[in-house]
């Protein structure tokens, strides 16, 4: 179950002042999943408007309705050797979504297994937060406990031919669980109760 205080603890990091967010990277893909273009570019160049919208963007994963809209998935452990989409995701994380050849592997697995209504996009947000020690009244210190580094995932419908509306599909990895990050878990967003993408999320988990 997702602690819906740890996705708002997030979230409070993702505004322009106080981004955790070092990098995005994504794709625009047509409606067969073939990339069109892709992009990939540090966080803090953006421009003002561009850093709000994208910010709008990966703070709806965690912000949506924990476990009704947002829930947490275990990989088997026994699928997560090479050339799984653990390793995969993994792999990206830890080079902060800098190996565009990661990257793209991520962006073709998708448009196999997501289904679309039309054209859409791929944007994978890399950030770090540093999680605040908290004393056993509660209370928030200044010190901190532990630095999250995860990725966000969000798949968007195209408004324009690069203008990306709000996500219907997303991810956050590794999971974020009692304040720290849960290495061989993952929470999945889906929008649409009635369109829950099972085989794409059955990717994403390492099912398939």
């Amino acid at each position: 179950m997702i602690n819906r205080d740890d996705m708002l603890e997030l979230t409070r990091r993702m505004t322009p002042k106080r981004t955790c967010f070092t990098r995005i990277a994504g794709a625009y893909m047509d409606r067969d999943g073939e990339i069109d273009n892709t992009f990939n570019v540090n966080f803090l160049n953006l421009t003002h408007k561009d850093k709000l919208a994208n910010l709008a963007i990966a703070k709806a994963i965690p912000f949506s309705k924990t476990n009704e809209e947002l829930t947490e998935h275990m990989f088997d452990r026994r699928h997560t050797g090479a050339g799984s989409m653990w390793q995969l995701l993994n792999g990206i994380h830890a080079c902060g979504l800098k190996n565009d050849l990661l990257m793209e592997v991520l962006y073709e697995q998708i448009g196999k297994y997501y289904q679309p209504t039309g054209s859409y996009s791929i944007a994978v947000f890399h950030g770090t937060y540093d999680v605040p020690a908290k004393a056993a009244d509660g209370e928030v210190l200044e010190d901190s406990d532990e630095v999250y580094d995860f990725i966000i995932g969000a798949v968007c419908p195209l408004k324009g031919e690069y203008d990306m509306g709000a996500p219907e599909y997303g991810f956050l990895f590794p999971a974020f669980s009692d304040r720290c990050a849960l290495p061989y878990g993952i929470d999945i967003y889906v929008k649409n109760p009635y369109r829950p993408q099972k085989a794409l999320t059955d990717l994403l988990t390492g099912r398939v």
